[in-house]
């Protein structure tokens, strides 16, 4: 008996030791892995979902070479508002107006490549990739398609955000107004430097700008009906024949006078030239340590390393992890 009760009483202790463990354990949040490459691999959640963003990019790039620019413009914009949290991709929901109606956005392009990655994904992975995920990857492989090689990595396991409003904009994205100071303050607040700034306004290499963008700079820069003495005399008459005043609202012309359409370090040279399209491209000169940098990004072995290293930065901005978002079944709209 005095066995019995013995065993009894050391299996009961036993028993409250390991719920007691049990207990404690569960109080303690897992905490979420964060960003990695190959996340959907690697958790085998998903193996096949980077092949197949850039198997629907290449498709839809090889018959749209704009796409890159429009692409890679999208992901700026989601990056620069709340984090990269595919918030951009969210459609205004009754009286709710979401960041796409916010001005800076109303030109954006190329939401529809998403929809259709999204849509083949979720056939063979159901709610497994995040809307987030897929723009970051699409961006990517829509730029390097010319190259055949991605020319930056993108880390994966982002969530997608719950909020998408217009009022959130404001003060967040980099305007083709803006000066130096207020251009190194927005990426400054996006855990960005210097570096980053020049690297990723390296972007305008490729795309084109509605008129209005710059139209002030070419007729009005002052107030007087004068021209920016910035921008170099004959690339401003040319802009003028192009846009001229009042402007066709439809009109766009190339942001880099060299390859709207190539992603290389034209942008640069031309910037050098005084060939900037806008106030904020000129402002990189102002500043005699990002002047600099202009000069270094001439060289397309220190632009494209550089360009590499701030894409990995400015994808990691403020995403959300685990708990903290969810993955859209359909991009344009929350759970």
């Amino acid at each position: 008996m005095k066995m019995r009760s013995f065993l009894s009483i050391t299996l009961l202790l036993f028993v409250f030791l390991m719920a007691a463990a049990g207990a404690k354990t569960s109080k303690a949040p897992i905490k979420p892995i964060g960003l990695i490459p190959n996340y959907y691999k690697v958790t085998r959640t998903c193996p096949q979902a980077e092949q197949l963003v850039r198997q629907v990019t290449r498709e839809k790039v090889r018959n749209d070479l704009t796409l890159g620019a429009k692409l890679l413009r999208v992901h700026y914009h989601d990056c620069f508002v709340k984090g990269c949290d595919a918030s951009i991709l969210l459609n205004s929901v009754g009286t709710n107006q979401s960041e796409k109606d916010a001005r800076p956005n109303l030109s954006l392009g190329g939401f529809e490549v998403i929809d259709e990655i999204k849509s083949r994904i979720e056939k063979v992975c159901t709610q497994k990739v995040s809307c987030a995920d897929i723009l970051a990857l699409a961006a990517r492989d829509a730029v390097s398609f010319p190259f055949k090689k991605p020319l930056w990595d993108v880390l994966t396991g982002r969530k997608d955000g719950r909020v998408s409003l217009i009022s959130n904009v404001t003060g967040n994205l980099p305007s083709a107004f803006s000066d130096f100071a207020t251009l190194q303050t927005i990426f400054s607040k996006k855990g960005l430097d210097i570096n980053d700034l020049v690297a990723l306004s390296g972007a305008h290499t490729i795309g084109v700008s509605h008129c209005g963008a710059f139209s002030r700079r070419l007729f009005n820069f002052t107030g007087k009906g004068d021209a920016d003495p910035s921008l170099e005399p004959v690339y401003a008459e040319f802009l003028r024949k192009q846009c001229p005043n009042p402007a066709n609202l439809t009109t766009v012309v190339g942001m880099d006078p060299n390859s709207t359409l190539t992603f290389d370090t034209h942008y640069f040279t031309a910037l050098k030239k005084r060939q900037g399209l806008f106030q904020s491209d000129a402002a990189l000169l102002t500043n005699a340590t990002s002047a600099t940098i202009v000069h270094r990004f001439q060289s397309p072995d220190v632009f494209f390393k550089q360009f590499a290293k701030s894409m990995v930065k400015m994808g990691g901005i403020e995403v959300l992890l685990g708990d903290a978002g969810e993955i859209r079944k359909d991009c344009r709209f929350i759970n």
